[in-house]
């Protein structure tokens, strides 16, 4: 499959057969179950993972890489922006009554954070998650409190999922090399998240980290001020210092202030 990479796609095509092997190991794919694969490009884990699985949907924005994928006989192709696939809905089309599906990829990395925003909304229905990202990217997902990778992204994440760094992946793995190391990661969603109004907690958790480098009296604490109802936290520390527990907290308390809310 020949092919030109578009770097209006962030195309890096995954190349090292090690590497490859790895990743499907760490995936573990068995046969007969649900799974769809983000971003399949020039194929290269699509092939393993299709010979273990026996069928795989693809999603794929590319129009020729989404033509030379039809030709397969047990691939499933959704030539799409991933951010525009309702992930509820495909799970109900291609689970053939599995209760959840799996998800799989190697994220375009200029919209990864998107992508995986966007996948909060159908954590319902996913098994697991196993992407390919930027390094510096996942060890933001992963990062602790009080810590400096620690974030937004961390936080929002760390409430919906377990995840765990798994393989570390250089840039002589791709073609064309990428300028930033890249990792693996796996996302296994919550059984039983607690429960939160999830634009409330998005937002609390944005305004509290709009001025990281300053107490959250400067930014969160104001933010809470404008409120009718002000319930009690510690605004005299920074962002990166209040563990997630604490922001949930905080939003569930706001939530039964207001009234009731999406969850």
């Amino acid at each position: 499959m020949k092919h030109i990479p578009r770097k209006r796609f962030g195309q890096h095509f995954l190349t090292d057969r090690g590497i490859i092997e790895a990743i499907v190991q760490a995936i573990a794919p068995q046969a007969g179950q649900a799974m769809v694969e983000i971003g399949p490009g020039l194929a290269a884990l699509t092939q393993p993972l299709v010979e273990r699985l026996g069928h795989l949907t693809v999603i794929e924005l590319d129009r020729d890489l989404a033509q030379q994928l039809r030709q397969h006989p047990r691939l499933t192709v959704v030539e799409s922006d991933v951010l525009r696939v309702d992930f509820v809905h495909l799970a109900k089309d291609i689970g053939a009554g599995a209760p959840k599906i799996r998800v799989v990829g190697n994220l375009p990395y200029n919209i990864s954070t998107p992508i995986l925003f966007h996948l909060l909304d159908a954590a319902d229905v996913i098994e697991d998650q196993h992407f390919m990202l930027q390094k510096e990217v996942i060890d933001r997902m992963v990062a602790r409190p009080a810590t400096r990778d620690y974030g937004r992204l961390s936080v929002m994440l760390q409430w919906r999922y377990a995840m765990d760094n798994v393989l570390f992946v250089p840039p002589r793995s791709f073609d064309p090399p990428p300028r930033v190391d890249s990792a693996v990661v796996r996302m296994v969603p919550h059984a039983a998240p607690e429960k939160v109004d999830v634009r409330l907690f998005s937002e609390v958790v944005r305004v509290a980290f709009s001025q990281r480098r300053k107490l959250l009296r400067h930014s969160l604490g104001k933010w809470l001020e404008q409120r009718q109802h002000r319930p009690p936290f510690d605004v005299q520390r920074r962002a990166e210092e209040v563990p997630v527990a604490e922001y949930v907290a905080l939003a569930q308390a706001l939530g039964r202030e207001d009234g009731p809310g999406t969850t």
